[in-house]
């Protein structure tokens, strides 16, 4: 580099990769400065898998880890197997139960089967926490406890306010942040992906990275999906999402239920490329529904949806192509077969729509917990707007 600083060439490409992002740790000159060095740049993005599946929220940062790998910089996925057990506590009003191993080993293979649907398998280096902190002894954990202080970890406003209202903050969740931030001195990270609520963990990682002697990492956090409801960020536990292993009907239908005040902001973090607001927000959403379905299967497939979609919730007709499901004799207990035949999440959730009036079967809506399997054989059972199934 120039003692002018980065090249013309190195600030062009280091403001292409952070359009979009909401802060630049420490500022763009950082990284183009990294850029001008002429090697593949080490991109971190880590992810703890407390859940299997991947919403469109996780595609944010993910198609920004793949803006990298088509820049010819080197992606680095980090699996937290190991952090995974002790909790990310951002954002956190309470201590996150622990997960057992066999759940962290599933859930961290269905996500990394799901990140490649928008990142080059071929390109992606994918690592897991357990490499190293697998291996890390007593001593190597003293000397990286002592890298940072007390002062500094309860500068976290989530911790602060916990501690502020006498609510517990275990000393596993302290040391969270840390074991992250150990992920990036392992990995020597030139660059750390992350969300708006990753700000404190990332920029540690730059003060952990420095004490053991490394150039500290470029800091670049993207903005956080709304959910479905518009109101809290998207979420799997909150039921605001859509996934992308979802059917194409489903992820169709869950678009469609969008706020439109939400298009430009999905057009912009999904799909940067296009825009909305010159239409009606109702073609808006149809064209976002469209390429989200198309992204993650084929545009025969968006078309599809968007036709049953027409059919089934415009029209308030059935599908075409309804499944069917055999009963047993006897009664039927309705939350049971809801859980069983149209999946829905658990029996509770199923009660819950029925309560509330969201099942229905051509007979009229369904108020009982347990039904004759003579009264329900022939007919098309409906849950929500998009799930239905012939019974025989």
């Amino acid at each position: 580099m120039s003692e002018s600083g980065p090249s013309v060439a190195g600030r062009e490409r280091a403001q292409a990769l952070v359009a979009r992002a909401i802060n630049c740790e420490p500022n763009v000159e950082a990284l183009a400065e990294k850029i001008d060095a002429g090697r593949p740049l080490r991109v971190k993005l880590g992810v703890d898998p407390t859940a299997p599946d991947i919403h469109l929220g996780h595609c944010v940062v993910l198609g920004k880890l793949r803006e990298f790998q088509d820049a010819g910089h080197t992606a680095v996925l980090v699996i937290g197997d190991w952090t995974a057990r002790v909790g990310d506590p951002s954002g956190r009003t309470s201590t996150r139960p622990m997960l057992s191993e066999p759940e962290i080993l599933i859930n961290a293979q269905t996500f990394r089967d799901q990140a490649f649907r928008i990142l080059d398998a071929e390109r992606t280096e994918v690592r897991a926490n357990g490499e190293w902190f697998g291996k890390m002894g007593l001593a190597p954990l003293f000397e990286l406890a002592s890298k940072a202080t007390i002062n500094q970890l309860l500068r976290r406003n989530d911790f602060a306010a916990r501690m502020n209202e006498d609510r517990p903050v275990s000393v596993l969740e302290l040391l969270y942040p840390l074991l992250q931030a150990y992920d990036s001195v392992a990995l020597e990270a030139d660059v750390e992906l992350g969300g708006t609520d990753q700000l404190f963990n990332l920029m540690l990682a730059r003060e952990i990275q420095s004490r053991y002697g490394m150039e500290p990492q470029v800091v670049l956090t993207m903005p956080i999906l709304p959910g479905t409801d518009g109101i809290q960020k998207m979420s799997k536990s909150l039921g605001n999402y859509i996934g992308v292993t979802d059917a194409p009907e489903e992820q169709f239908g869950k678009i469609m239920s969008i706020p439109d005040a939400l298009m430009p902001e999905y057009f912009r973090l999904m799909f940067p490329a296009e825009s909305a607001g010159t239409d009606h927000p109702g073609v808006d959403k149809r064209r976002l529904g469209r390429l989200v379905v198309a992204r993650f299967y084929d545009a025969d497939r968006a078309r599809h949806a968007e036709e049953h979609f027409n059919r089934v919730v415009r029209d308030r007709e059935a599908p075409t192509d309804v499944p069917h499901y055999s009963l047993q004799d006897g009664d039927i207990h309705m939350p049971a077969l809801l859980v069983d035949a149209l999946g829905i999440a658990s029996r509770n959730e199923a009660r819950r729509l029925i309560a509330q009036g969201g099942v229905a079967l051509e007979t009229g809506p369904v108020t009982e917990l347990d039904m004759p399997a003579s009264a329900l054989r022939g007919q098309i059972l409906r849950a929500g707007k998009r799930r239905f199934v012939r019974l025989v």
